[in-house]
């Protein structure tokens, strides 16, 4: 059968679309986008319309590819003065904290899979390594359902989250890649030297990280590009090669590309907006792509047999395992909270990353390899249900969670500001009212530390001065320093915040 390039495009851009959509709807109800993604895979998959997605290969590139995107998009969104109050704690999280996790949940696995599956004859090593694919957190999920629910979190646990979700996936990969290959050993395994590869790959993968993000700044900065359009390109190219180089040179890749993308975030470079612009675009777009071909791959049947382990698995890595390993790790911060680890334990997350560590245990072909990658999915959607809808929830119950900032957008004016300018902008609509105490802009009576840098009237903008007359109905872009200052601005203006 003849498969037209049109035909492929179309149904594309369908499921992309489908997938905005269910997104969109996920964001107003705190859902993670990701369940919805995955969803509208499965919706087209071989089980419910039909189309055939059984490439494991392709499978692998695509989400290896995009799971890079996202690590370096995570890096340069990643500010080091938020992340280095609880650097130490981060750290040891995302180090020995999804080590435990696998040691743990391992056992738990080998346990509840030989008294379920007595025929299957699975192996401590096999157990350890399907629990070593679920060792790691999904940031983009737990991030995506707390911006939904307009929640902000106490005592730095956001930014300690982030550095713990962003930075443990290295760890899992080289635990997953260590222990494939210690199952496909005929002979004797060689434990000695697997530990010792593990640490080479980390050091090697975050130096490389550091030296080529250094590079990436310097060549940016250097460079000078008449288009300027191209230098997120630039970014890009760089991303993908320090993945691939990092490779080659026996690293980890995904810490190269986080650490790198750590570097570039906190360094100054030349159309620096711009390019964490199109890397937050372009992060998105791996997102639903990974999770789309993640959703095709998985025939829903399938999960029927796994169900019962599954979810003794799953609420036992949820309510233990978790947990236990979190409390363990920060054991050495006594001043931590109790009611803050509690919640960082709930923030175990799984999401597209252990499936993807999956698809390459089907990959490497180990026994047992298609009843790992079922059983890793189907804990997956068991965490995103269970976990992912009730994050912000969680965090209200523990009395961890704030109001954040109402931050007006800007919807008239399409202008940014770097994230160097410590300042807050917003639209304002003059009314009859604002124009009491006269009709020019300085007799608004604004704050000292409020001006006022551009006006829109009658679909045309212009700079004003003290001696603009202003009408009703007048857009004023307002610039200043913090919010309360803003909500003085409103008052002034007799206007609500």
């Amino acid at each position: 059968m003849v498969i037209h390039t049109e035909l492929v495009l179309l149904t594309l851009s369908i499921l992309f679309f489908l997938s905005i959509l269910a997104g969109k709807a996920g964001h107003r109800f705190g859902v993670p986008a990701l369940l919805l993604f995955l969803g509208v895979g499965m919706l087209f998959g071989s089980d419910g319309l039909g189309i055939k997605f059984d490439n494991i290969q392709v499978a692998q590139t695509v989400s290896s590819v995009a799971l890079c995107i996202i690590l370096f998009s995570g890096g340069m969104d990643t500010k080091i003065s938020d992340i280095k109050p609880i650097l130490p704690q981060g750290v040891v999280l995302a180090t020995l904290g999804v080590l435990l996790t696998a040691i743990f949940t391992g056992l738990v696995v080998w346990y509840v899979l030989g008294m379920a599956m007595e025929s299957l004859e699975m192996g401590l090593l096999s157990a350890l390594l399907l629990a070593a694919t679920m060792s790691s957190t999904d940031s983009a999920s737990v991030f995506s359902i707390l911006r939904s629910q307009g929640l902000r979190l106490k005592n730095n646990l956001k930014p300690m989250l982030e550095l713990e979700s962003g930075s443990n996936d290295p760890m899992a990969y080289v635990l997953t890649i260590t222990l494939i290959g210690l199952v496909g050993m005929e002979s004797e395994p060689n434990y000695l030297l697997a530990i010792g590869n593990l640490f080479l790959q980390l050091i090697i993968g975050g130096t490389a990280g550091f030296l080529f993000g250094k590079l990436a700044v310097y060549t940016n900065n250097f460079l000078k590009i008449d288009n300027r359009s191209l230098y997120p390109i630039l970014i890009f190219t760089f991303c993908i090669f320090i993945f691939s180089a990092t490779y080659f040179i026996k690293g980890n890749g995904y810490l190269a590309v986080y650490i790198a993308g750590l570097v570039l975030g906190n360094s100054r470079f030349v159309h620096k907006r711009a390019s964490l612009n199109f890397f937050d675009g372009m992060a998105w777009m791996s997102q639903l792509l990974m999770f789309l071909t993640l959703g095709l791959l998985i025939n829903p049947s399938e999960l029927v047999p796994v169900i019962v382990p599954g979810l003794i698995i799953s609420f036992i890595m949820i309510f233990i395992t978790r947990p236990l390993s979190v409390f363990m790790c920060l054991l050495p911060f006594p001043k931590m909270h109790v009611k803050d680890k509690v919640f960082i334990s709930w923030v175990g997350l799984r999401g597209a990353v252990p499936i993807i560590f999956a698809i390459m245990v089907l990959a490497a072909d180990v026994p047992h390899a298609r009843l790992m990658f079922n059983i890793v999915f189907f804990c997956t959607l068991v965490s995103l249900i269970v976990q992912g809808t009730s994050l912000s929830l969680v965090a209200q119950w523990l009395g961890l969670a704030q109001e954040p900032e109402d931050t007006k957008e800007l919807k008239i004016f399409d202008v940014e500001f770097s994230d160097d300018i410590k300042s807050v902008t917003s639209e304002i609509k003059v009314t009859e009212n604002a124009l009491k105490n006269g009709n020019f802009l300085m007799d608004l009576k604004l704050p000292e530390n409020t001006i006022v840098v551009m006006i829109k009237r009658d679909g045309k903008y212009f700079v004003p001065n003290g001696r603009t007359g202003l009408y009703a109905d007048d857009m004023l872009l307002v610039i200043t320093d913090d919010y309360n200052a803003l909500r003085e601005t409103y008052e002034r203006l007799g206007m609500p915040y």
